[in-house]
């Protein structure tokens, strides 16, 4: 391996952002190697589009990743493997708690005893909680709603601490609500179960499910729905790259927030799903849902001026366009 071609380990790389990310880094000229548990990751995935090297495991396998650092000189760890879903995380916070907090620990405990000094994290802006401001900067106060949030907090916490203690250097991407799909459509998004609104506006354009809900109608917006910061998901993995290289320069521990800096409303979404579909979309109204916050946009400025990130697909239509192209591709 020559010193110019590190290689990362990506946890989660079969993922949705995790795989985004893998095309990212070998695109910039990284080798990778990819550990999933394939819990929610896909196996074709890997196999078909990202040919790169596959360890099925856990990151609560401390033997597993002892062995993995012993044998494979790694540079450096893009960590995205969570639990997600925020309603289970409420019903089931024991799963989330061990997979996202113990899971994290323990791969920070063999990445220490291995020497490697380098985590890209992916975190969240459920780390925020409501709202007090908007757009939310990366010093609004942390206060999460649910176990999701809090996980994702106290891995922030955890590598504050590590950084103090031992000269760990992470940065943390606080997400907003990643979207979209490779412009090539080779990779996209693929939950089960779907809870994501363009998947699911995508889905009732292909019959897969015979309407959308819109969970509140009478907010204080500009159409009286949600409004939420979409963020392209190959904009969060080129973000990824370049917090790689920023830490691998000697940068600091850091957090950044990643999103578009733009809201769209449910109605926006589903306008421009059916104008890019060119089928009717089956609505449904519905009551709000608690906790939803009437507006969350963030401001990616930080990201934007240490990392240099320019977001390449900012528009919705872009966003929408590339999410269809993967959803006919795979569903169709």
């Amino acid at each position: 391996m020559s010193s110019n071609n590190p290689t990362i380990l990506v946890t989660g790389g079969a993922g949705y952002i995790g795989s985004h990310a893998v095309l990212a880094l070998k695109a910039a000229g990284y080798s990778v190697i990819i550990l999933d548990n394939l819990v929610y990751g896909h196996r074709d995935i890997v196999e078909e589009v990202l040919d790169v090297e596959f360890i099925l495991g856990d990151t609560c396998d401390r033997p597993l990743l002892d062995d993995l650092f012993a044998r494979s000189e790694i540079a450096a760890v893009m960590h995205f493997a969570a639990y997600i879903f925020v309603g289970e995380s409420v019903t089931d916070p024991a799963k989330y708690y061990h997979n996202n907090v113990v899971g994290t620990l323990t791969l920070l405990e063999a990445m220490q005893a291995a020497g490697v000094r380098h985590l890209v994290f992916s975190s969240t802006c459920a780390t925020y909680g409501i709202p007090q401001f908007m757009p939310l900067t990366e010093d609004h106060p942390q206060v999460p709603i649910n176990p999701y949030g809090f996980s994702k907090l106290m891995v922030e916490q955890i590598l504050a601490d590590f950084d103090v203690a031992y000269g760990l250097k992470s940065v943390c991407f606080r997400y907003f609500n990643a979207a979209g799909a490779d412009p090539q459509a080779r990779l996209g998004e693929d939950h089960h179960p779907e809870t994501h609104l363009i998947p699911l506006v995508l889905q009732a354009a292909l019959g897969q499910r015979p309407s959308i809900a819109i969970f509140g109608t009478d907010y204080d917006t500009p159409d009286g729905t949600c409004v939420r910061d979409y963020i392209h998901v190959c904009d969060l993995a080129q973000a990824h790259v370049l917090g790689l290289q920023y830490l691998m320069d000697g940068g600091k521990s850091e957090a950044f927030n990643l999103g578009n800096g733009n809201g769209f409303s449910v109605k926006d979404v589903i306008d421009v799903a059916t104008e890019v579909t060119g089928r009717k979309i089956p609505v449904q109204m519905a009551g709000r849902r608690a906790g939803d916050s009437p507006i969350l946009v963030g401001s990616s400025d930080k990201a934007r001026q240490s990392l240099g990130w320019i977001p390449q697909y900012p528009e919705l239509q872009d966003i929408v366009s590339h999410a269809w192209q993967w959803h006919q591709k795979r569903h169709g």
